[in-house]
């Protein structure tokens, strides 16, 4: 072979061996660039907690964030403040009982003191609980012979006596107040009813008493959803609950003076027009952007607090600065909303609310060109294409902007949904305490009785005396939601 032929062969095999090693590198190139996106987005999973975003705090497990206030320092100290009258336990004026202490012999001399003349008390008072006793009544019912036909006549006992020995309606109230009041599991129950009243109560009369009273509520949970209905505006929620062993959805529909519980396999539309209330509401629903409440054609209002954790996150994590600028905006739209409520108001003026929309627009625009482009170019994908997380939160606030600033247009919609996740948080400690719910039963007798305890504390009541006055089948019936 000529040195020609060689030559030839030599830069032929070194060409290809380039040409290899150059499409290896661009294979690694990509490989490196998509290890440094996948990278990149499990830096973002790892960086959410309960602050800036919307992730409960029970997912932050042992690494707790700092706390991060948006109030703002008031440079007074701690504690009660100079002129503040505070409170503190006063005496009073007629106690029911009167202990006289004698004074017997002079302390300076040891003379006797049984005949000098009383000049006056000095009286110190003292709190203390009765002793706990629980009473008995037994009725006794007359049995006559008719002296005229001789027929056996009974008295008829009360209709609340039914049997031979029961509880009354205060224990069954107090059973019921502890275990979906106090949210105690019903061995607890047991055990403070023994301690306290030395009644051995088992767990099968705590659970007939419950469903005892689930069952007297039915009329009252009927008006609570049908005013629920009617309100102007009203929270809605929803959060896993374990039952059976199984995952189901709680749902809450409430406002400032209104709660309803329910309980369901689904979450979304199948589950809310099982339970009844949005698919006749007429208001104004509050809630956090879940894409279900949007099939129902009401007016919507979403949570800003849910914005505002986000913008906390999109700030520290890709540096958008539109967001801190969208996040002054919302709270100073807020501060003037409330000053106004305040004065006496009940919206802001047209100027105002224009001049709000279009700060609003222009941080948007401008904020546009901050947002990073992804590269969709891959051969072959299809579907809808992948956006930045922060174009995501831009396309969000873009297309619902009324809905953001809906408490500013209407002041009876509240700045977040807090209402409404407040409500749930007491059913999911619950759930903390005492495991899943054993059986659909159970949930379903939590949800009607504390909904019932909720709403009775919205509205002044007092529990106790509302729990008693369902076990004597006449349980108090909320009045309309003005809100």
């Amino acid at each position: 072979m000529s040195k020609r032929k060689v030559r030839a062969e030599i830069e032929r095999a070194v060409e290809k061996a380039v040409s290899s090693f150059r499409l290896e590198l661009q294979l690694k190139d990509q490989e490196i660039h998509r290890l440094k996106l996948r990278i990149k987005e499990l830096e973002d999973q790892l960086a959410k907690n309960s602050i800036n975003s919307n992730k409960p705090p029970s997912s932050d497990g042992l690494r707790k964030p700092n706390p991060k206030s948006r109030r703002e320092s008031s440079g007074l100290k701690t504690g009660g403040q100079e002129g503040h009258p505070g409170s503190t336990l006063e005496q009073v004026a007629d106690p029911d009982f009167i202990e006289t202490h004698e004074v017997c012999s002079c302390e300076g001399c040891g003379h006797s003191l049984k005949d000098a003349e009383l000049i006056g008390h000095e009286k110190r008072q003292e709190f203390e609980l009765p002793p706990v006793k629980v009473q008995v009544t037994e009725h006794r019912s007359e049995i006559k012979t008719c002296p005229a036909c001789g027929f056996v006549n009974k008295a008829k006992f009360p209709e609340t006596i039914t049997q031979p020995v029961q509880y009354g309606a205060q224990v069954k109230s107090m059973v019921t107040y502890f275990s979906h009041g106090q949210l105690l599991p019903y061995a607890r129950t047991q055990e403070i009813f023994h301690d306290l009243y030395s009644l051995p109560l088992s767990e099968g009369t705590l659970v007939n008493t419950n469903l005892a009273c689930y069952t007297k509520l039915e009329d009252y949970e009927a008006k609570v959803k049908q005013l629920l209905r009617l309100s102007g505006a009203a929270n809605f929620d929803e959060s896993g609950m374990r039952v059976k062993k199984q995952l189901q959805w709680l749902h809450v529909a409430a406002t400032d003076k209104l709660t309803h519980y329910d309980i369901h396999e689904k979450r979304g539309s199948e589950a809310m027009n099982a339970i009844g209330i949005l698919p006749e509401f007429k208001g104004v629903a509050i809630h956090d952007n879940w894409k279900p409440y949007f099939n129902y054609k009401c007016e919507h209002g979403l949570c800003n607090a849910h914005h505002l954790r986000e913008f906390t996150y999109h700030k520290e994590q890709y540096d958008q600065k539109w967001c801190g600028k969208m996040e002054i905006l919302l709270l100073g739209i807020k501060d003037e909303v409330d000053n106004s409520k305040a004065s006496g108001n009940d919206k802001l003026t047209l100027k105002r609310r224009y001049y709000f929309e279009d700060r609003f627009d222009d941080i948007l625009n401008k904020g546009l060109k901050e947002i990073p482009i992804v590269n969709n170019d891959k051969a072959g994908k299809r579907g809808r294409k992948k956006h930045h997380p922060s174009m995501n939160l831009w396309n969000r606030l873009s297309k619902h902007k009324g809905e953001t600033l809906a408490f500013m247009h209407n002041f009876a919609v509240p700045f977040t949904n807090n209402q409404g996740e407040r409500d749930i948080r007491m059913v999911k400690l619950k759930q903390k305490i005492s495991g899943c719910f054993r059986s659909d039963q159970g949930a379903k007798t939590f949800c009607r009785i504390r909904g019932y305890i909720s709403t009775a504390r919205k509205q002044g009541k007092n529990v106790l005396k509302s729990l008693s006055l369902a076990f004597d089948d006449n349980p108090f019936m909320p009045r309309r939601d003005t809100s």
